[in-house]
């Protein structure tokens, strides 16, 4: 007999949000930065992006899932790329014991 424990689970509830968002029918390249894009051109490319997100009904599902997932790249849920590494950063501080990072030895040591 099979065992169907093994097999996954369905993945429309953890998509579904998708459905709802702002930006479905919307260019992606508005999200996803080309290679070597920088500076003001960058920035102005977010900001237009951020305003599409700002005005979705499922932004903290979205950004909930970039940060799940550690999304590399693009504007998600309001977040750009560096945002979201920067709150991963503060969660990563936030988590390390007091012990290491204020010179107290690791049981390792003694």
């Amino acid at each position: 007999m099979a065992d169907f424990s093994r097999l996954p689970g369905p993945n429309a509830d953890l998509w579904d949000w998708q459905l709802h968002a702002a930006c479905r029918g919307v260019d992606s390249s508005l999200f996803f930065h080309p290679e070597g894009e920088r500076g003001a051109a960058r920035s102005a490319r977010e900001n237009s992006a951020k305003e599409v997100c700002m005005r979705c009904p499922v932004r903290a599902e979205c950004a909930a899932h970039a940060l799940a997932v550690r999304e590399p790249y693009g504007v998600w849920g309001g977040l750009t790329e560096d945002e979201r590494e920067e709150l991963m950063g503060r969660a990563r501080n936030r988590l390390v014991p007091a012990s290491t990072t204020s010179g107290g030895s690791s049981p390792s040591n003694n």
